[in-house]
């Protein structure tokens, strides 16, 4: 099980600054292994309550609020990241689990019983908190993302770009998924990630951007067409 806290700041930034901030970044961190030539494929199923309580949360800005998601990094994965994401403030925690490409498949069916047979205290916890909340799932996002990393301080500064999405059709493993953009394909999105302080060099970097920190929910983005004047 993956237990980590730390900060989280978000800039929307034009796409075609992304190649100089990666070369500047680079020279200091290093790239995500899964980088690739053009990052890496992230897609993610999104449950909430039947009354939307999570992107209501978002939406009027509470300050305390959560989402529960699968993740996965490509479409032919045997496993899954079973992900509980808390915002207390400006302060994120993060709690995930593994889970196997079938167990996946019964979560995207509202099944959620598998939980109470492992052994992890988050598991049991997921388990009575998404059956007592009637929690379903709503929509699938999907995006490329572009990430460098620091061991130290658990810094990560990632670039997610193209990002697509569905309410239609929510089979997480579906390598032909129907998809539709849900964000300006001139800009993308700048996640700045770290523990107790932001190291200087990084800081310089990102303020260089000139831009003013954001709250941009990828899940709440992705409902545009559910949650039409919501948002």
């Amino acid at each position: 099980m993956l237990d980590v806290s730390r900060r989280e700041l978000k800039y929307i930034i034009p796409d075609s600054s992304v190649t100089a901030l990666a070369g500047q970044l680079s020279v200091f961190m290093r790239q995500d292994a899964h980088n690739g030539r053009e990052g890496y494929l992230v897609r993610s199923l999104y449950f909430d309550t039947l009354n939307d309580r999570d992107f209501e949360d978002k939406v009027d800005g509470y300050d305390n609020r959560q989402k529960i998601r699968l993740r996965i990094y490509d479409t032919e994965a045997a496993e899954a990241k079973l992900e509980l994401k808390e915002k207390m403030g400006s302060a994120q925690r993060k709690r995930s689990l593994t889970v196997s490409r079938r167990e996946a498949e019964q979560m995207m069916q509202g099944n959620y019983g598998f939980l109470m047979g492992r052994s992890e205290p988050l598991a049991a916890y997921l388990y009575t908190f998404m059956t007592t909340r009637c929690y379903r799932p709503k929509c699938i996002v999907e995006y490329d993302r572009l990430a460098f990393c620091l061991d130290s301080n658990e810094t990560r500064v990632t670039f997610d770009r193209k990002l697509r999405a569905t309410e239609a059709d929510l089979s997480l493993f579906r390598r032909d998924l129907p998809l539709y953009p849900v964000a300006d394909c001139c800009q993308a999105t700048m996640e700045v990630k770290y523990d107790r302080f932001l190291y200087t060099y990084v800081k310089n970097i990102v303020s260089a951007v000139g831009q003013t920190q954001v709250s941009n929910s990828k899940y709440c983005r992705a409902r545009t067409i559910s949650k039409r004047g919501r948002i």
